[in-house]
């Protein structure tokens, strides 16, 4: 019976380590699982590294060519903006003073150009008088108050008219009274005044 109690046992030994073995081998399974996890999750995280060091790279890059462009502009653009600055300010001080001296000359210039214009209207308006038909300038002169002529002129003139328009109806009258009354005296025209 030793002999079959020492085969018992190296199987039961052998079963525990077989079972050890099998635990052994399902946890390096498990654990060799978790390492190519890792090792994905790694290599993700090295690539994701990677492209945020070159992002990192390219801003770096940037705000270097970014500052020198800074300094450039505040060493060389800045002063000449500056100059440039006092020149215009200079320049507007300039114009601010002379701006009344232009502005009177405007004034004037407007003033003798108006006064130009209203001028060569009348001349105009002269000529077109000078251009009328004399009868027509008489009919104005004595009918109406519009002609370009001063009033002891118009005065004149129609003084004149009323002594002629009085001229003519009397010598109207004379000559239609004297018509009358050699009618009613009998006289014949022609026979008696031939002899």
């Amino acid at each position: 019976m030793a002999g079959g109690a020492c085969d018992s046992r190296p199987t039961a030994d052998a079963g525990k380590l077989e079972a050890a073995l099998n635990k052994a081998s399902a946890q390096a399974a498990q654990y060799e699982h978790h390492m190519k996890d890792l090792e994905s999750k790694l290599a993700e995280s090295l690539s994701n590294f990677r492209a945020i060091d070159s992002l990192l790279q390219e801003a770096l890059t940037g705000l270097r060519r970014d500052a020198r462009h800074a300094d450039y502009a505040l060493n060389k653009q800045v002063p000449h903006i500056t100059q440039e600055l006092d020149a215009s300010m200079h320049s507007l001080t300039q114009l601010a003073k002379d701006l009344p001296t232009i502005q009177s000359q405007v004034a004037e210039i407007c003033a003798v150009y108006d006064s130009g214009q209203n001028k060569a209207q009348r001349l105009v308006s002269d000529l077109r008088w000078l251009n009328t038909e004399f009868y027509e300038r008489w009919r104005l002169i004595i009918f109406t108050s519009s002609s370009p002529v001063s009033w002891r002129w118009k005065a004149l003139m129609r003084v004149f008219f009323a002594i002629s328009f009085l001229g003519f109806i009397w010598l109207t009258w004379i000559a239609v009274w004297g018509g009358y009354r050699a009618h009613r005296g009998g006289l014949l025209w022609g026979e008696r005044l031939m002899s």
